[in-house]
Order: structure tokens, then sequence, then C-alpha cells
């Protein structure tokens, strides 16, 4: 069965080199990137795709995100360099590539939207990637709102990939999280943060045809189901200090019809139980095959492997099992069969 794999990444060497010089000394471009070297070495990246029959990848920028590397003026320069890296690898190897996700610079709100533009109708991005806030900043931010704006009119997808930094304390005594707790725990919960605030910010309702893909099955949503759902119809009947009894009645929908209009991905870390909760949330139609590839403890195959064991295992439709290898990207990211 051919296997499309929409969210795993890569650092094309246009990209890589520039990152390399002006933001070398980044916290997060120690052993985390250059130890990985699937990351920016194709020939590894080939070496470790071969191992697996019928696959192929649609490339995106790992972290850091472009935002925190510099100011203004820097991320537009590496938002520009990323995306004509990864343009220029569809071009070369587009058996392997069919398509790439685009970056911004979400930290210029001037150029978010241009580079969106010039990255889908110019280079042929298949959409773009987003953090679960910008430098800090919600989606739902004025100076961010457009871009849902835009992507909507252009038909194509974001990707939300989580971000929150060791500096994020754990606990408000602290000055910084400890044990990798910022990352094991805080992206699922900025996730589900970001998607929360899609939700109520009512995008759905002005936009219903927008497309939304969530790294890693949606985060903290479909455990928790029961909370955004029964939970949530009762917003406002326990908060004091502001009245939010009338935003669920400026919604079109429940809370909860919301978190089922969004996508999500099946890099779970070869979790079964995560896949098959997220699965049973989001619905095969709504779930699309991702690997999180190259940030495994093998560096690149391990979590592809591990992904693919748990969905060829899964007791469901041959039809269901390739809509969430394949079809659904297709058809989502506009794709030729």
């Amino acid at each position: 069965m051919k296997k499309l794999d929409i969210f795993n990444h890569v650092f094309p060497t246009e990209y890589f080199e520039l990152m390399s010089e002006v933001a070398g000394t980044h916290k997060d471009m120690g052993k985390r990137v250059r130890g990985v070297p699937m990351l920016y070495d194709l020939d590894e990246r080939f070496r470790v795709m071969d191992m697996f029959e019928d696959y192929q990848q649609i490339l995106s920028l790992a972290s850091p995100p472009i935002e925190v590397l510099g100011p203004p003026d820097l991320a537009k320069r590496l938002a520009r360099a990323a995306n004509d890296g990864m343009a220029n690898l569809v071009r070369r190897f587009p058996d392997r590539f069919p398509g790439f996700i685009a970056s911004l610079p979400m930290n210029a709100p001037d150029a978010i939207l241009a580079e969106a533009q010039r990255a889908v109708t110019e280079l042929g991005a298949c959409g773009v990637q987003v953090y679960s806030n910008a430098a800090g900043k919600p989606l739902d931010a004025p100076e961010i709102l457009p871009l849902f704006d835009v992507m909507a009119e252009l038909d194509r997808p974001i990707w939300i990939h989580p971000a929150r930094p060791a500096s994020h304390p754990d606990y408000v005594t602290e000055d910084k999280s400890k044990y990798e707790i910022w990352w094991t725990f805080g992206w699922p919960y900025e996730t589900s943060a970001c998607m929360a605030r899609i939700v109520f910010a009512g995008l759905f309702d002005k936009h219903p045809d927008l497309k939304i893909i969530t790294h890693h099955m949606g985060g903290m949503i479909p455990y928790f189901e029961g909370r955004v759902g029964p939970g949530w119809d009762q917003l406002g009947s326990r908060t004091s200090d502001e009245d939010l009894t009338g935003l669920l009645e400026r919604l079109d929908k429940r809370p909860y019809d919301y978190f089922k209009m969004f996508y999500a991905d099946t890099a779970t870390f070869g979790a079964r139980a995560a896949t098959e909760c997220g699965l049973s949330f989001f619905g095969a139609d709504h779930v699309l095959f991702a690997s999180d590839s190259p940030f495994d403890p093998e560096k690149g195959p391990m979590y592809i492997r591990e992904t693919i064991q748990i969905l060829d295992s899964l007791e469901i439709s041959e039809t269901d099992r390739a809509a969430i290898y394949r079809g659904n990207a297709l058809t989502l990211l506009k794709l030729d069969a």
C-alpha cells in the first residue's frame, strides 16, 4: 500500500547554511540538530526512506521556529531560503517528495501573507506550517488572523506544530522547565490550547471549509473528549471574573463539533493506544499518515517503522487504511495520484 508521510522534517541546504551562519549559537542548534544527520544529509534521508516500500514524504522544516531565531528581517530571509530550498528538493526528486509545506516569518506581520501566497502560488507549496504560538503570541492575535483568510481562499491546509521552550516553567515559583517536561507534556498542551483558541475565535464559522492539520494526533484533544464535549458545554458556569455564557450562543455549533473538524496525523511515537484513541475521535477521513521522522532514538527509521506497524495491524477496513496512508492527503493537498 502506498504511503505518503505528511509530517516529517528536513533542513534544505539553502536554509541550513543560512541558519548555521546567522543562528548557529541558538541553544536548539546544538546536538538536537547537528546530531541528526537525516535533517540535512540527503544521502542519509534516502537510505532511510529506501527501507520502506512505496514510501514518500511531504517535507517541512524542523524546529526551532523561524521567528525565534532572529528579528523580522532575518526571519523573512530564513523563510524565503527555506521555501526556495524545499521547492528545489521537490523539483529534483518528485518521486520521493511530491510536495512541501511552506514556512512563514511569523514575527514579521507585513510579510506573513505575502510569503504564504508566494509559496503556494509560485513555488507550489501544499500549504503552510505554523507553530502553536508565534514567539509567544496566540494564533488568534489580530495581526495573525488574516493568515486564516488567505489559506481559506487558497484552499490549502495549515499544519500546526507545537512550540514551547525549556524556559517556560512548569511551576510559577521556578524559572525553567525540568526533565524536558516542557516538551513531553508541554507540546501536547500547546497544540490543544491553540486548537481551542481557533475554535472560540469562530474561525470555523467564518471559514467552514478551513483545513487545519494538527501534529501528534491532535495533542490532548482525543483523550479529553469528555472535557471538550460536556465539559465545555458548560462554558462560563464556573467563571466568576468574566461572563463567558454569551460565547456559546455566538457559535453555530458545540465546541465539541468544531474540534472534530480538525485533521490529525499519526505521529504518536509508536503509541498504539494513542493512535486508536485519535482515530476514534477524528475518524478515518480526518487522519493522515505521518511519522515525525527523524526525531526518534534511531535518528530516522524507528518512528516510520513503528507507525506503519500500528496502522497495518489496526482492525479497520482496507479502504480506511488506504485513506489514512495516502488518500486523504492527496485530496487535502490537491496532489495527483
